[in-house]
């Protein structure tokens, strides 16, 4: 089978610490990706929990249940405002 380069871009600092992580257990980068390819293409998910940090205000319950009745309210086509991009950043700065 061939071999093919993966390029990605991340953070300087974020690179940094993680090769140092790698060397600390024995790997390199390069062998640490491989790994986590292939638990992802084995176990057919990412290999590990990914949450919304719970202080984000996007999850709450208040937005959420917001969100949901905008969503019936356009389905139903009611109560449905629109205005411009100037509107809306004039209510952002209020």
């Amino acid at each position: 089978m061939g071999q093919i380069t993966l390029s990605v871009r991340m953070d300087e600092d974020i690179k940094r610490r993680f090769d140092n992580f790698c060397s600390k257990v024995g790997l390199n980068s390069s062998v640490a990706v491989n790994m986590f390819v292939r638990a992802v293409l084995y176990e057919n998910r990412i290999p590990f929990d990914i949450t919304a940090p719970q202080d984000d205000p996007f999850y709450s319950k208040t937005n959420q249940a917001r969100l949901r009745k905008s969503m019936e309210d356009l389905d139903k086509k009611e109560n449905i405002v629109i205005k411009t991009m100037e509107e809306l950043e004039a209510m952002a700065n209020d």
